[in-house]
């Protein structure tokens, strides 16, 4: 930090320095005179010797002086003619930059709106989510109200779940989103509506005491037309009245970021919403999607954790039968809390690491070319350098260079990545689910991309320095353009092997992506979903309840049983692998007699099924018997499990049949059928039990059905969807092909490959340039030795190998390094993409070809350059 000070002293300096010199010389006049000179010989002798002091002094002072603007201008000037010369290097080196620096901000884009950006409300670094170790869906609603009055660390506790629901202001019913929320939800969030007002606390009195609605700005815009007089209207929601209080304000979704909302209605409705009068007062049914609490000023996270432990410490005594055994953690909102914010957090960083990488890839790339660039002015330096030129100066006109093409590509770059999020922002991906993703660009944003151009601006530019630093532009001059200066290459062969590993790892992790999607498109779900429509409706908005709904869906899938061509017919009360998931509940072995939490034998996911449905649904029934429609109330419980739940609850597989298992409540359970595993939740997980009860026995509002058939999607649908509406024309339906359905689950999957892959390509275009780079310059400072070879009678063979040889030397090492560290990471996308497994040796022999045909392509130029040397040409020339 020696030169802080030196910036006040300067003239202090300079003043110094010529009275230093001054005396210096004064002192050798005065030791000539002793010798024998005369003074006036004595001092023009002392001059000679100390040399020009005036340009010394000049040097000197260059070291203390600021760059003046003129001298940025003129370096600047200078930059643009010498990138001018070579538009070739200049438009590779900005496509690249461009390339690069887009795809880091892309990335750092969605990084900064899902994890670094805080939810957009007031105060929201003091909001938190409650959670059950990382489990945010596991709530009930009288969990969430001892939870609200016991705790002490929070100023309020508000909950929310999302469903459907049927939507009728007077004329074309249709289904909405809807959070269901506590009264004080809007109160602790702190947001104020847009129009009217919004439910509060006070406005709640009980079970349906609050028949209120406040609809999202997006759904009253898009459906009402900015209709002010729509607040203080009536519209029916389930076939049940509730007036419009108000209007939420824009760019305000709801509490996770990336689902937009329709509607907001109080909690306490649920019973109406859903049909169902137990659920508000039943502990042990977790429900809920999600508690959200604002601290205390002066509150830490872990004081409140320890809190909210403190009061489960008093529920698990009380309730020991209900309560989950998993402690209270609190996670940021935005994303579920960790329910997605940790794999997504995972993903997006892990996808950063890969775009830096092809920053760090294109910073070598150009590192090299930069290298080459020098070594081929070297003759340009030297004469500078003897012409009085100092080191410092040619070294900022070539950092000038190197920052003037970052500064372009990382313009570029950006307004590429602010177009592509733009497209991100409002890209709907599923028609069913009102998903939104704000990446829209910030300062941020912006504020990162120039960091980055900036950043590798300098790291390409530094390359070089150590040439500029060691030349001898004596030996230079002498020795001419082929001299000692950039003969040796090693810095431009390791940062040519370092760009290609980096490059074989972005191809190989791409490669991985595809292979795993491919096998995930074609894998055994434990069901098929080829020639399988669902059929998507919820008898409770349509006004059944009771017993009336086992006897509709009766009804629905008789009539679509007639239809010709249908094969089977089945009902589900969730199907398998429908985000966001299935119903799960806690059971125990026969012989349990304590019912708590803490002694079950498994949680597995659950689900009512219709007697046909296995036969519908493709699924393999590998022992016993499926339901029939004698399974009953009046009959004995009875569920069919799968292979997991046999070996994990039952002990035993072969045997499982007949045996007993225990629900939550005590009842025995026969299990009278064995099916296979499959996948229930998300493709990469692993086996897990699964339970099926007769619709009869558990029956649900909310169905899908299941119909098997090789009829075309689109006239079945039609002929459904007719013989459905003959039976009751106020129902919603939602008819698709269940292969279609399956797109959410493979959503990771496809965007984790489409993501991958376009990282690939850009690696792969990297490695074009980057060799290109290499096999070029060397076949460029080969000229006339190719000439002597090509004279002396050399082969095409011998021709290419001598100029191309070593190029592709660095290729195999630095592929071969790269796909060694590509199958490493190629672990990390098997918890992302089904069946990605870096070991296929289809993706290994692939990035072996692929880098080889780049390779080729590459260099096919510079070969051509080679084969066509023409010795007489070169000897003219001489």
């Amino acid at each position: 930090m020696d030169w802080i000070p030196q910036i006040f002293r300067r003239r202090k300096l300079y003043e110094d320095l010529s009275e230093e010199i001054r005396l210096h010389i004064e002192e050798r006049t005065e030791q000539l005179m002793c010798e024998g000179m005369s003074a006036e010989e004595a001092a023009r002798a002392a001059r000679r010797a100390f040399g020009n002091r005036m340009l010394l002094e000049e040097r000197s002072r260059e070291v203390w002086q600021w760059p003046t603007l003129e001298s940025i201008w003129a370096d600047v000037r200078f930059a643009l003619r010498q990138l001018r010369k070579s538009p070739g290097f200049t438009i590779t080196a900005v496509l690249t930059l461009t390339l690069a620096i887009g795809a880091n901000a892309v990335v750092f884009g969605v990084l900064n709106a899902l994890i670094l950006r805080p939810l957009n409300v007031p105060q929201a670094e003091s909001l938190f989510v409650v959670q059950h170790g990382s489990d945010v869906g596991s709530h009930s609603y009288p969990d969430y109200l001892d939870l609200r009055q016991r705790n002490r660390s929070f100023d309020d506790v508000a909950a929310w779940a999302i469903s459907q629901a049927g939507l009728d202001t007077g004329k074309d019913p249709s289904n909405v989103w809807e959070y269901e929320t506590s009264g004080n939800y809007f109160d602790v969030l702190r947001i104020q509506p847009y129009l009217g007002r919004f439910f509060h606390a006070s406005d709640e009195h009980g079970p349906n005491s609050a028949p209120f609605v406040v609809l999202s700005y997006a759904y009253w815009h898009n459906h009402f037309q900015d209709d002010r007089t729509m607040v203080g209207r009536v519209v029916r929601l389930n076939r049940h009245p509730f007036t419009i209080l108000g209007v939420a304000p824009p760019g305000f979704q709801g509490t996770v970021l990336f689902f937009a909302s329709d509607i907001f209605v109080p909690i306490v409705n649920h019973e109406q919403l859903s049909g169902d009068k137990t659920i508000l007062n039943a502990r042990g049914i977790r429900w809920m999607f999600e508690m959200v609490g604002r601290l205390k000023p002066g509150v830490t996270p872990a004081q409140a954790t320890a809190d909210l432990n403190s009061v489960d410490s008093y529920l698990k005594k009380s309730y020991p039968k209900e309560e989950s055994n998993d402690p209270y953690t609190l996670a940021r909102p935005g994303l579920h809390g960790d329910y997605l914010n940790g794999p997504t957090r995972a993903f997006l960083t892990g996808l950063m690491l890969l775009s830096g990488l092809i920053l760090l890839a294109a910073c070598a790339n150009l590192g090299s070319l930069f290298a080459a660039r020098a070594a081929d002015r070297s003759r340009e330096v030297a004469l500078r350098l003897a012409l009085g030129s100092s080191r410092n100066r040619i070294l900022r006109q070539l950092f000038t260079e190197s920052v003037l093409l970052s500064l372009a590509g990382g313009v570029a770059g950006l307004i590429a990545s602010i177009l592509l999020l733009r497209r991100l922002s409002v890209w709907q991906p599923f028609p069913r689910f009102p998903l939104h993703v704000p990446v829209s660009p910030d300062a941020n944003v912006y504020l990162v991309a120039l960091v980055l151009a900036l950043v590798s601006g300098v790291l390409f530019g530094i390359i070089p320095v150590r040439q500029i630093l060691r030349a001898n532009p004596y030996e230079i001059v002498k020795a001419g353009s082929t001299g000692a200066f950039g003969r040796r290459i090693t810095v431009r062969d390791v940062l040519l092997v370092v760009q290609i590993a980096i490059c074989a790892v972005l191809v190989t992790s791409s490669m991985v992506a595809v292979r795993g999607l491919m096998r995930s498109m074609h894998s055994n779900f434990g069901f098929e979903p080829q020639n399988a429509m669902l059929v998507d409706t919820d008898l409770t908005a349509a006004g059944y309840s009771g017993e009336r709904v086992p006897a509709m869906q009766r009804r629905m899938i008789d009539a679509i049983q007639a239809i010709p061509g249908v094969d089977s017919v089945g009902s589900v009360n969730y199907p398998p692998l429908e985000p966001p998931g299935t119903w799960q509940g806690i059971v125990y072995t026969d012989t349990t007699t304590d019912l708590s939490p803490s002694k079950a034998a498994a949680d597995p996911n659950m689900f009512n099924i219709s007697p046909d449905y296995f036969r519908a649904s493709g699924t393999s029934l590998l022992a016993g018997r499926a339901f029939s429609w004698h399974d009953d109330t009046n009959a004995p419980r009875v569920a069919v499990v799968n292979r997991e739940f046999a070996s994990k609850v039952l002990g035993s597989v072969p045997d499982a049949v007949g045996r007993y298992f225990k629900l939550q409540d005590g009842t025995r359970v026969r299990v009278v059928g064995l099916v296979e595993d499959g996948k229930y939740v998300n493709l990469t997980e692993g086996q897990k039990p699964a339970m099926f009860f007769p619709l009869l026995q558990s029956p649900a509002s909310w169905i899908w059905l299941v119909v098997r058939s090789s009829r075309d999607p689109q006239q079945l649908a039609a002929a459904m969807r007719s013989v459905l509406r003959d039976i009751d024309p106020g129902m919603v339906l939602a008819i698709r092909p269940w292969s279609t359905e399956l797109a959410g689950t493979l959503f990771p999957s496809r965007m984790a490959t489409v993501s991958l892959g376009v990282l690939g390509i850009m690696g792969a275009m990297l490695s074009i340039t980057g060799i290109f780079g290499m096999a070029a310059y060397s076949v460029s400072k080969r000229l006339k030795e190719l000439g002597i070879r090509v004279a002396l009678g050399a082969q095409r063979k011998e021709v290419l190998q001598a100029a191309l040889g070593r190029a592709f030397k660095l290729l195999a090492i630095g592929s071969a390094a790269g796909l060694v560290l590509g199958i490493l990471a190629g672990r990390v996308l098997a918890s992302i993409v089904y069946q990605a497994t870096p070991r296929d040796p289809v993706v290994l022999i692939g990035v072996v070809l692929a880098m080889a045909a780049l390779g080729l392509l590459a260099t096919w130029i510079p070969a051509q350059r080679a084969l066509s040397v023409n010795p007489l040409i070169l000897l003219r020339e001489d």
